[in-house]
């Protein structure tokens, strides 16, 4: 994929970013036809405005750039993401930087800008391409914007196009891509290898429910496992959602298209760690062998849930995950998924709820989610709430009886399953953008990749 972004052109136009503060001194420096070209357009360098500038010719001759009043926006990761369709068709070089500003942050907030899902629809391709700014690290741009493509691609695709098996070979294409070993657990093999709660969810489907386990990296690297929820559609089983309830259920394998795509990205970078990644498969479908409301199903790890409502299949699949990834006591286990409203409730759409167990790796997450502007917030395990998920006739119920803490009470069922002692680390994001933004197209979004792998390969790189 090359994202626009091009080794060289003699005849780039130039695009310069400045603040409020800036645009002043830099007029003074310009001819006069300028400034009275950008007096008379009204560009007074705020944030997300663009100047076009003609030459003598009265051809495209520079561009300005609006950075508003902070002098940190030229570092951000989205100052050049709503400039490639925006700008005419042509090359473009960077020819002022603010202090300060990141080559590889600009240049990757570019290459984000150019997403199209086009599966099904034909876009025009963009026609702007920048040349790559001076010092800017190309591999980390490229696999970064490849790993969130691959991660919107599946989630924009619908259900009937990306089922279990799908999803599954998706993933295994990404394996085999980098040299990994995956595993494709499928239906019945699922009670055989003792995966009771993925197949309990799975088993209503005509597309038999999998879990996917791929393998890679030194054996005496650490293990840092991933796992994430690909729950390919999802009707709410016999507790069926409303329509209204059920409009983007086909995103809701987005933590498995997310974790897939952080994986490659490890991958792809050589990072030094011993990778596992497991990604229960299903979709939540009504037919006679569904699941019902009040069944008990035994987990992988032994523990009997009450099913309280059957619309909350999420942490059933990710519990047996959880509950096998334990096994090897890794030494950083995250799970990812569009697991509740109430985290939407919380948060709203753009911030990756973070339930950890672990202060310090709280910590690192947050600050490397500021550092990449991959927002998250820290939510509470809070262990009273503990009780809300109580059963009197299993070990614990699916689901709490009352309307509150919904997502932590989901996060505490979770916590069951993973073994104390373990650095694990819990999202419950959307994945999804409601209303596009410059680099965020409405539709799918990798939320929280970026930051998890920079803290990763921070910490194993």
């Amino acid at each position: 994929m090359a994202f626009s972004l091009i080794d060289h052109s003699g005849s780039a136009i130039p695009v310069a970013l400045l603040t409020k503060s800036d645009l002043a001194a830099w007029l003074e420096g310009s001819g006069a036809s300028v400034r009275t070209w950008v007096r008379a357009t009204g560009f007074a360098g705020a944030s997300g405005k663009v100047a076009l500038v003609p030459d003598d010719q009265g051809r495209l001759g520079r561009v300005l750039v609006g950075l508003g009043e902070d002098d940190a926006a030229g570092r951000s990761v989205w100052a050049l993401a709503g400039l490639p369709e925006a700008l005419p068709e042509d090359s473009y070089r960077l020819d002022r930087l603010p202090t300060g500003a990141d080559p590889t942050r600009l240049a990757l907030g570019w290459a984000l800008g150019t997403y199209r899902f086009t599966r099904y629809h034909a876009k025009p391709p963009i026609a702007a391409s920048l040349v790559w700014p001076a010092g800017a690290d190309r591999n980390r741009v490229e696999r970064l914007a490849k790993s969130v493509f691959l991660a919107r691609d599946l989630v924009n695709t619908p259900a009937g196009d990306l089922g279990p098996e799908e999803l599954a070979a998706a993933a295994t294409s990404v394996a085999e891509a980098a040299g990994a070993c995956a595993r494709v657990i499928v239906g019945d093999e699922l009670i055989a290898e003792n995966y009771p709660t993925i197949h309990a969810v799975g088993r209503a489907s005509t597309r038999p429910p999998r879990l996917v386990d791929i393998r890679w990296g030194e054996p005496a690297a650490p293990k840092v496992t991933l796992v994430g929820k690909g729950v390919c559609f999802d009707t709410g089983g016999l507790d069926l959602k409303p329509a209204s309830g059920m409009r983007l259920m086909k995103k809701d394998m987005a933590g498995a298209a997310i974790t897939l795509a952080l994986a490659q990205a490890i991958m792809e970078a050589g990072l030094r760690v011993q990778l596992r990644v497991l990604l229960p498969c299903v979709e939540n479908s009504v037919s006679g062998n569904a699941m019902r409301p009040f069944d008990i199903v035994r987990t992988r790890k032994g523990l009997t849930v009450e099913i309280g409502n059957t619309d909350a299949e999420g942490r059933l699949i990710l519990c047996d995950a959880l509950a096998e990834a334990s096994t090897e006591n890794p030494a950083l286990l995250i799970d990812m998924a569009t697991l509740t409203g109430a985290a939407r409730v919380a948060l709203g759409p753009e911030l990756a709820a973070l339930f950890c167990n672990d202060d310090g790796l709280a910590n690192a997450l947050l600050a490397a989610a500021e550092a990449e502007e991959d927002p998250m917030w820290r939510m509470p395990l809070w262990r009273p709430y503990r009780k809300m998920i109580d059963s009197k006739i299993a070990d614990l119920n699916n689901v709490s009886e009352g309307p509150h803490a919904g997502a932590i009470t989901a996060a505490l069922y979770l916590q069951e399953f993973v073994d104390p002692g373990i650095s694990w680390a819990h999202f419950d994001v959307m994945a999804w953008n409601p209303q596009s933004r410059p680099g965020r197209p409405e539709g799918a979004e990798a939320t929280a990749l970026r930051a998890l792998y920079a803290y990763i390969a921070g910490r194993f790189g």
